[in-house]
Formats: structure tokens, C-alpha cells, sequence
């Protein structure tokens, strides 16, 4: 080792002790500075990075790395020193590892005086460091490749120049084959081959922040080979014009094997795609686990194309480099699956007629306005996915998140675009396998389990849907694969199973009247993968509705069907048709599970709930009847999850601020749950703005204005208010409820279930009946309203999960015969599609009490996720606000058991927006950089004037002290 350093020590000095190493190395600062301010217009891009710097790294080191390699063995060569080198006690590979090393320094030399370029731009813009230190680390191992390659040519001639070219070439070579230009002429096989031994494609990555382990072993095989190369080279040398011998051939199998091991060590790390890291702030490059999920489940290529514009809006064109890396990504991690594409439709008119014709793709106009003009710019910002014959598009509303500052500035920020990609990724493939394979996508063994009667005991309609169940049962476990098994059994003659299936699952004998004496059983369910799914008993009798039934059913256990989630709403006013409605809507929340889920609005009674429904939203509910309320309950008493938005009271804004009480018609059916809303409102001084109208006295005239103020029934809820155990609340930090009611939950009613208290308000929290919501500042100071006695903590939202009897239990069934006139309990019309009775069946069915697996989650406030809260939150914050929407996604993905996106939307994504700049300002930092890097190479002038000072002092002593003695 003390041999290389005295090389290397001599190689330092012998560059820098020409003017050839500061021209050098000026050449190289003066070309990466024009690159990066006016090349790639750095103040344009309006991006706080230094990306443009690393991009060019891959040329810009070419030319670097052969001027200082093209001198190192040629000049040896040209004055006759090598032959001194071979004969001197350091062995050839000693004195290539000096060499190599003192030219690396040289290189790090120049890389150190590139370092007021991200000092500046982190003075100006929220630089992320982690890519820039990963870049300049992934620059090393790239000089370090060419640099072996550069000596190795420099040992090849004595010819400084021939050295620099030959060396420029090969580099330029290599750099050549990974680009655009080659990978473009062949398909996409050989185009990835060509990608894996370009230095520059390699490079690619590690420009976005991503740190490949097998991007820099590549620049470790070819510095290894090289400098193996190298080393035979010199050592062949020392044998020209001897004989050859067995040494001199082990000497060239022994390089052949360094060469083709440094090589194949290639070849076995292309598997370790887990070797990677994401040097970015917030890991936004880094594809999540769950996006690998849904990327593995692929049978076909899945199409991801990018429609941005190369004009766009200067608040927009810093957010398209974020998409392009993050959606080369999805590239990487779909292993060939998936194919990202990049087009700007003004330039391929052909590709912009089909955006528009076909997919509902169209430009967007932008007006901005600059301190000289102002102009209108038609702007495509969007992303296709698609997948077989299924596609989704992605646009402003989806991917850009709009913030207002000091009351005019705008700030734009990407939302969340992996959430949003791999949401519509799971849509189109969950869409294209629904029309497919139905036990495709189920992994585990399902049984069918069936307790139904002998036919002489079941009425003839059930007879007949019976032999249909058998024939679609049948045909279904023949194209099971034998996943699927049949187990229908007879309780009428088995006690035991009777009980069992009365006490697990609540099933109790049916009637076809509550007086008859004729008991009979028809129950159906699926159970596997610890699940046990109820199949309903269809509407219409015929096969065609029990195969939809049955399939129903089994997609519940399938990962690979889009779930449907049932909503329950007010209806919008519609005077046409005497409709006056409750003013609250939902269509944003509606609009946003459409994304993910199939929806239906039902009516509950009056359509029925889809037997496909695996989650019933009951929004704003008003005044439900008995039969209503009767198919909720029995929705829950099947395992089903309920989510139920509602309180005591409701406010109309169209009437003033002022709380009416409301009947929900679940009042009593929640207490029977164990779940009591107070008839009052919550307030807590911890509170969101709210918009409201104040009457101001100026000179005798009232005037009218609309202020922000501190609203108390606008709860602003927290961490500290939030449940962060179960990951319901993930990726919310702040929501709002409006208008709410305080939730107490009876604890012996549910001691037995699982019980999250998922909103709360804060400790300063008080409650009040008075119906009023207008402050009056003037009476009660900044509050508004008169400050509550007791104070504390009042539970908000409750998610309750367990086994729940059924309201409905020893009671009649509220059910109403119009025919007849009179109540017929415990009726549920079935309607038989034979041609001999077509007349109703009224069959006496309840489920007396839920699995487990049942769940009620109640928020109580009556619109705190409806269209008019959203709004004036937005005019609030001053920017688009969807916290209640998420929540309740949340909730339903959490219930739903889908906890892949729920752990997508937590991640947070970096600005990296500059501040913006007068081009006086610009000018400054740009000839403050130019400035910096003169000032740099004086200083390595003067470090080197320093060392050769006092190396010839030391010099001068040795002599004199050899002198005196």
C-alpha cells in the first residue's frame, strides 16, 4: 500500500504542476455551469434540484476521465521511464492501483469544486440532499469505470492524443448503446440488453434519487476489467522478447477469469431487484409493496402513458419530471408487465385524435400572466391506464393538489400520484378480471354449505329453486378447479346441527305464514379463508338469479373483483316531481368511491340491497320506515358492515343558521346496539374557520359582510383526537366535523366487542341543546357562543365490530301487506317465474343475531363529508379540502379489508418548488456559482503552491544536512 500512495502522490503532483490540469479542470466547471443554467435553463425548470448536473455526468465524465488517463502510461511509454517502472521493486498491479487512484482523486478534485452548485440552489429552494449525495457517489464509481478503461488505452500507445481519442470512443461507445437513439431501432427485448450495458441508461436512476446496487456493481465489473487488462498488459511488457511459457499463458487465463467473473457477477445480481435505495426525502421514488402487489398480478401488459405538454403552465412544468420518474418506476417494478409511455399530443396529432376520440383526453386552458404579459396555454396533463380492454384516466383533479398564500399566491403540489396510479392500476385490473375467471382470483378452498329442507316440506316455488341451485352449484364446482366442495345438509332431522346453526349463525326455521305450523329450512352460505359469507334468497325465483347470487357471494372471497359498496342518500330536490330534498348531497364523496368501487344507490326497501353489497352506507338518512330499517338490520345480522352518518339535528343554510331536530329513523335501532347520540351539539374552542355572514353598523346603514371566524361546531380534530391503532386514520392528520353530536357507547351492551373511538374532541370540549348556530361576538367575545360548565373529551366517531343481535328479535317483523292492509309480520315477498304461480310467496325469515365479523361505524354529524361542508372548508383553507371523503375511503378500505391502498394514501411527496426569481436575482446566483468555482481552482492553485513550497524546503534541508556531514 505505501508503494501505490507514493504514486499517487507523484501523479497528483506531476498533473498539477502544469497549467494543463487547471485548464482541465476549468474546461470541465465551465462546461457543467453552461449546461446546467443555460442548456437546461435551471431558473425555467423552476425546480429546486440539481438533476440537470447528473444527467450530463455521463458525458461530461467521458472527456474528463481521458484527458487526465490519456498522459499517464503514454508519457511513460514516449520517455522511456516505463521500462524503469517494470524493473523497479513495485509490482505491476501496485503501480496501476496508484495510477487509477490518483486519477479518481483528480476526478473527486473536480466534483468537490461542483458543490456551490446545490449549496446555491439550497438557499433559494427546498434542495433534497439525498439524491445529490447518491448522485455524487454514483459519479465516482462512473469515473471510475472510464478511468480504467482510459489506462488500459494509455498503456496500447505512446501517443497522448491516439490515448485520448481511442479512450473518448470506446467510453462514447458504451454511453452510445444504452441511449434513446440505439434502444429505439430493435424491440423491446434487445432494447432492455442494450440498456443494461449503456454507462449512460444505467446512470438513469441514480439521477432520479434511486440508488441501484446493480447500476454500480456494473461500473465495478468494468473498472475490474479493465484494470485486469491493465495489469496484464504491463506484465506482458516485461516479457517482450522472451520466449513465451506455461507462466505467461497462466497469466492470460488468470485475466480472462478476473474479466469473466467480474462479468457474470452481472448476470446473478439481475435477480436482487431488492437491492435498490431511495436517497429521496420521503422515499417518493420508492415503489410501495402494495403497488408491487397489485403489479404482480398481471397476466397482461398493462399500459401506462403520459400525456403532458412541453408548453404548459409554469406552475405545472415542475411537477412533470416528478411523474416521469416516478412512473419509470412502475417500469422497473413491473418487470417487463408494464410498459410507460411519454407523448406530447400536439406534436402526434394521429396519438392526440385517440386521446380525445377514445379515452375522453382533451387539453385544458391555462391563463398565467408574467410581469410582461399575459397568455393562455392549452395544457395536457394527464395519464392513461390501461389494461386489456378496461382503461382510467388520471387528470388535474386527481394528481395536483391547489393552495392559496397570502391571499394571492398560488401553490401547486403534486396530491398523491403513486395513490392515485395505483388506485386506477387496481380498477382496470379488478374490472378485467371480474368478466373473466371467477375462482381465478380466490385462493383458498371455499364450501358451499347449504341447510335446506327435503322437498316435501318446502313450498313449490323453493322446490323448484332448489333444482336451479343444485345445476348452478354443479356447474360452478366443475369449473372450480376444486376449489370449490358442496356440503347441503338437513336440519329437520338433525337436533344437533338445528342448534348449532340457530346458535352461531342465527338462523331459526321459516314459515310461508306467522300462523302456519309448517317449519321449513332454506338457508345458504360459502364459507372459507375463516370467512362465512350469506347467500340471499333472490327476489325473482329463476336460475339466472340464483347463479347471480351465488357469484355474489364468491367474489367475496376473491382479492380480484371490484367490492360494491351500497349508499343509501338523500334524494336531490327535484320540484318537477314534488321532491323538495334535505339540501345535503354527496357527490364528491360519491364520485371519489367510484374510483375504487362499484356503487348503488338504493332505496333499501324499495329496491332492495344488491346481494353483491358488501358495505351499506347510510348518508344523511331521514325519517326511514320500519321495512327500511328492517333491511338494515338484517344486512348487519349477515355479517355485513354498516356506516351510518347521522345526527340529532340538521342544518340548513338556505334558512339561516339555525339546527332543526331531525328523525333518522335509527335512533332506536343504534341504542339497542349500545350506541346512544345526545339530542345536543358539541363546540370546542380547538376549531376550523367558518365563512358567516355579519351585520356591521356603519354610520346608521347595516352592512352585510362575510367573515372568516373561529367557528366552535366546526371541531378541528387532531392526532391527539384521532385512533392511530388500526390505520383507519392513515394519511389524515386534520378533518373537520361539522355540526356533531357527543356518542356514548353503553359498556355493557358492548363488552363483548370490539370497540374504536376513532374521532374525539379535544379536553376543552362542552356541549349545548340550544338550537341557534350565529355567534354573537358582541355578547360572548371571540367564541361567539356561551362557554360550557363541564368540559372534556366527547366521542364523535365509534367504529363497533362483533357479534350483534337483531332488533328485530322477539318482536314482529314491521312489514306491511298494502294488499291486504294489514301487517303481516316477519313477510318478505318472493316472486316464482313459473308459468303456474305467479303470485307472491311470504316467507317468515329473520336472522336473529351476526357472525363476528359484523361491524357498525357511526359518525355523528349529519354533513360533515356532504358537498356544502367541503365547500366552505375550501373557502376556509383556501384550498381543496377532502379530508372527510378520505377518512371515509378509509373506512371503507379498512372494513373492506383493503389495506394495500390504505397504506399508499399515508405517503407524503416532497415540494420542490423554487421560489420564484427576478431575472436580476437570477443573474446573481449564476455569476455567484461562476464566481465560486474561480475561486475554487485558486484555492487548489494555492494548496498546490503550499505543498511544492514546502516540499522543496524539506528537500533543501536533506541536502544541506548531507551537505554539512
Amino acid at each position: 500500500m505505501k508503494q501505490c500512495l507514493k504514486i499517487v502522490r507523484k501523479e497528483m503532483s506531476t498533473f498539477f504542476a502544469s497549467a494543463m490540469a487547471f485548464i482541465f479542470l476549468g474546461a470541465f466547471l465551465a462546461a457543467s455551469f453552461f449546461i446546467f443554467f443555460w442548456i437546461e435553463m435551471f431558473f425555467s425548470r423552476n425546480i429546486a434540484d440539481v438533476r440537470p448536473l447528473f444527467e450530463w455526468m455521463p458525458i461530461l465524465m467521458i472527456f474528463l476521465s481521458a484527458a487526465i488517463t490519456m498522459r499517464m502510461w503514454s508519457e511513460e511509454r514516449r520517455s522511456g521511464t516505463l521500462e524503469f517502472l517494470l524493473t523497479s521493486p513495485a509490482q505491476p498491479y501496485q503501480l496501476v492501483l496508484g495510477k487509477f487512484i490518483a486519477c479518481l482523486c483528480l476526478v473527486a478534485v473536480a466534483l468537490v469544486l461542483t458543490l456551490p452548485l446545490p449549496i446555491t440552489v439550497s438557499m433559494i429552494g427546498p434542495l433534497d440532499w439525498g439524491p445529490v449525495f447518491g448522485g455524487y457517489v454514483a459519479t465516482l464509481f462512473l469515473a471510475a469505470a472510464y478511468i480504467a478503461i482510459g489506462l488500459f488505452v494509455s498503456t496500447r500507445t505512446d501517443n497522448q492524443i491516439v490515448s485520448l481519442i481511442i479512450t473518448a470512443l470506446i467510453c462514447s461507445l458504451l454511453y452510445a448503446l444504452g441511449s434513446d437513439a440505439v434502444t429505439g431501432l430493435f424491440d423491446a427485448g434487445y432494447s432492455e440488453i442494450f440498456k443494461l450495458i449503456g454507462t449512460g441508461s444505467r446512470f438513469d436512476a441514480i439521477t432520479r434519487g434511486m440508488i441501484d446496487v446493480r447500476d454500480l456493481y456494473f461500473y465495478v465489473s468494468l473498472m475490474g476489467v479493465f484494470l485486469s487488462l491493465n495489469v496484464f498488459e504491463l506484465e506482458r511488457r516485461r516479457w517482450s522478447g522472451n520466449a513465451s511459457n506455461s507462466r505467461h499463458r497462466q497469466w492470460g487465463l488468470l485475466t480472462v477469469l478476473f474479466a469473466a467473473n467480474f462479468l457474470a457477477a452481472n448476470l446473478w445480481l439481475a435477480p436482487v431487484s431488492q437491492a435498490r435505495v431511495d436517497m429521496t426525502k420521503g422515499n417518493i421514488y420508492s415503489i410501495s409493496h402494495a403497488t408491487e402487489n397489485y403489479l404482480e398480478r398481471l397476466q397482461e401488459p398493462l399500459l401506462i402513458r403520459g400525456y403532458f405538454s412541453t408548453k404548459t403552465h409554469p406552475l405545472l412544468a415542475p411537477l412533470v419530471p416528478q411523474l416521469h420518474d416516478l412512473l419509470k418506476e412502475y417500469a422497473v417494478s413491473g418487470k417487463g408487465r408494464v410498459r410507460v409511455e411519454f407523448i406530447d399530443p400536439v406534436e402526434e396529432p394521429e396519438l392526440e385524435e385517440e386521446a380525445g376520440r377514445k379515452y375522453g383526453i382533451n387539453p385544458v386552458p391555462l391563463q398565467f400572466a408574467s410581469k410582461y404579459q399575459s397568455s393562455i396555454v392549452n395544457s395536457y396533463f394527464n395519464i392513461l391506464i390501461k389494461y386489456g380492454d378496461q382503461f382510467e384516466t388520471l387528470g388535474f383533479r386527481d394528481l395536483i393538489d391547489v393552495k392559496m398564500q397570502d391571499g394571492s399566491d398560488v401553490r401547486i403540489e403534486l396530491r398523491n400520484p403513486e395513490y392515485e396510479i395505483t388506485r386506477a392500476v387496481k380498477k382496470v385490473l379488478f374490472s378485467y378480471q371480474s368478466a373473466g375467471d371467477l375462482f381465478a382470483a380466490i385462493s383458498q378452498p371455499v364450501v358451499f354449505k347449504g341447510y335446506i329442507s327435503a322437498d316435501r316440506r318446502l313450498p313449490k316455488q323453493l322446490v323448484d329453486l332448489k333444482n336451479n341451485l343444485k345445476e348452478v352449484l354443479e356447474e360452478l364446482q366443475a369449473g372450480s378447479r376444486g376449489q370449490l366442495s358442496i356440503d347441503i345438509q338437513n336440519p329437520d332431522s338433525d337436533r344437533k346441527l338445528a342448534e348449532k346453526i340457530q346458535s352461531e349463525f342465527g338462523f331459526r326455521p321459516m314459515a310461508t305464514s306467522i300462523l302456519s305450523s309448517d317449519k321449513f329450512w332454506f338457508y345458504m352460505a360459502f364459507e372459507g379463508d375463516n370467512r362465512f359469507v350469506q347467500v340471499s334468497i333472490p327476489e325473482i325465483m329463476s336460475r339466472e338469479a340464483i347463479k347471480h347470487s351465488l357469484e355474489a357471494a364468491l367474489k367475496r372471497f376473491s382479492a380480484g373483483f371490484l367490492k360494491t359498496v351500497a349508499m343509501h342518500m338523500p334524494a336531490p330536490p327535484n320540484p318537477r316531481y314534488g321532491i323538495q330534498g334535505t339540501g345535503i348531497t354527496f357527490s364528491w364523496l360519491t364520485e371519489s368511491l367510484k374510483e375504487e368501487y362499484r356503487t348503488e344507490l338504493v332505496g333499501l326497501r324499495d329496491i332492495g340491497i344488491p346481494a353483491e353489497t358488501e358495505l351499506l352506507m347510510l348518508l344523511s338518512p331521514d325519517q326511514l320506515n320500519e321495512q327500511q330499517l328492517f333491511d338494515v338490520d338484517q344486512f348487519l345480522m349477515k355479517g355485513g358492515t354498516v356506516i351510518v352518518v347521522t345526527a340529532p339535528f340538521s342544518v340548513n343554510l338556505q334558512q339561516g343558521l339555525n339546527a332543526r331536530e331531525k328523525n333518522s329513523g335509527l335512533t332506536a335501532w343504534l341504542d339497542h346496539h349500545g350506541l346512544t347520540m345526545k339530542n345536543k351539539l358539541v363546540l370546542d374552542p380547538q376549531n376550523a374557520p367558518f365563512p358567516i355572514p355579519v351585520e356591521r353598523d356603519v354610520g346608521g346603514f347595516v352592512v352585510r359582510e362575510t367573515h372568516l371566524v373561529d367557528y366552535p361546531f366546526f371541531i378541528d380534530i387532531r392526532a391527539d383526537g384521532m385512533d392511530r391503532r388500526n390505520g383507519i386514520t392513515t394519511g389524515i392528520d386534520q378533518v373537520t366535523m361539522n355540526w356533531t353530536a357527543p356518542v356514548v357507547v353503553d359498556p355493557d351492551k358492548n363488552k363483548d366487542r370490539r370497540v374504536i373511538r376513532l374521532l374525539e374532541s379535544s379536553e376543552k370540549a362542552w356541549s349545548t341543546d340550544e338550537t341557534s348556530l350565529q355567534p354573537d361576538f358582541s355578547k360572548y367575545g371571540k367564541l361567539g357562543f356561551p362557554a360550557g360548565k363541564e368540559t372534556g373529551k366527547n366521542l364523535l366517531a365509534v367504529v363497533v365490530e362483533g357479534k350483534f343481535t337483531s332488533y328485530f328479535k322477539d318482536k314482529p317483523f314491521p312489514l306491511i301487506d298494502k294488499d291486504e292492509g294489514k301487517q303481516n309480520a316477519g313477510k318478505e315477498s318472493k316472486k316464482s317465474t313459473g308459468e303456474e304461480d305467479e303470485k307472491s310467496i311470504v316467507i317468515d325469515r329473520l336472522i336473529e343475531h351476526s357472525p363476528e365479523s359484523a361491524r357498525i361505524i357511526l359518525f355523528a354529524s349529519d354533513c360533515f363529508a356532504s358537498d356544502i361542508a367541503l365547500q366552505l372548508a375550501t373557502a376556509g383553507m383556501g384550498t381543496q379540502y377532502l379530508n372527510p371523503v378520505n377518512l371515509l375511503k378509509n373506512v371503507v378500505d379498512w372494513s373492506l379489508e383493503d389495506r394495500n391502498l390504505l397504506s399508499i394514501r399515508g405517503r407524503s411527496h416532497f415540494s420542490r418548488t423554487l421560489v420564484p426569481l427576478s431575472r436580476s436575482d437570477q443573474m446573481f446566483w449564476e455569476y455567484l456559482n461562476y464566481g465560486l468555482a474561480v475561486l475554487g481552482l485558486f484555492v487548489v492553485w494555492l494548496i498546490r503552491r503550499w505543498t511544492t513550497y514546502w516540499a522543496r524546503r524539506r528537500y533543501n534541508l536533506i541536502l544541506n544536512e548531507g551537505v554539512q556531514s
